[in-house]
């Protein structure tokens, strides 16, 4: 698998620059993972913390699943990785983890956001609320954070494969 990046556009109408945004940084995720094998891919930073790599990917999934799925449509598909028991569950990785289940996992819940997103405008208000203020998110903020959130993730995900093989790149 070769991940192709593609630069957002630098003078595209707010939505599209809004997911041009959102796409890079859906890639550069994937780009930080090509070419490591699962053992690498379940590779911890540094004690104590349990980020990796494969837990980053899972991690972007419930993300994925949880704004565009169950805030933005209202749906409730219910955790993937996470259970009340085991809030962090996306980062408890186990040799049965591999990253074909996890990639998987995640694209299929890109796609399902992609789809979601469609139906609404910039302005349109969300089906779910917010856990914290009951109220909605208009989809324009949910992009917004969903970058913010991806950007963040890399920055860790740059760190982690570095300690994994050296290799860096923006």
């Amino acid at each position: 698998m070769t991940t192709e990046r593609s630069e957002p556009a630098q003078n595209a109408d707010e939505r599209s620059m809004l997911e041009g945004w959102l796409e890079y940084h859906r890639q550069t995720l994937a780009w930080k993972c090509e070419g490591l094998s699962d053992a690498q891919l379940r590779t911890m930073a540094v004690e104590p913390s349990e980020l990796s790599l494969m837990g980053l990917v899972r991690h972007m999934a419930e993300v994925e699943r949880g704004w565009f799925r169950e805030t933005l449509a209202g749906d409730d598909p219910g955790p993937i990785y996470y259970s009340e028991e085991d809030p962090d569950g996306e980062f408890h990785l186990t040799e049965a983890d591999t990253w074909a289940e996890a990639y998987g996992t995640w694209q299929a819940e890109i796609e399902i956001a992609r789809r979601n997103a469609a139906g609404f405008g910039l302005d349109d208000l969300s089906k779910g609320r917010s856990r914290f203020t009951d109220e909605p998110f208009n989809l324009r903020w949910i992009y917004t954070h969903m970058i913010e959130e991806y950007a963040r993730h890399n920055g860790h995900a740059d760190l982690i494969r570095e300690r994994v093989d050296g290799a860096t790149g923006e």
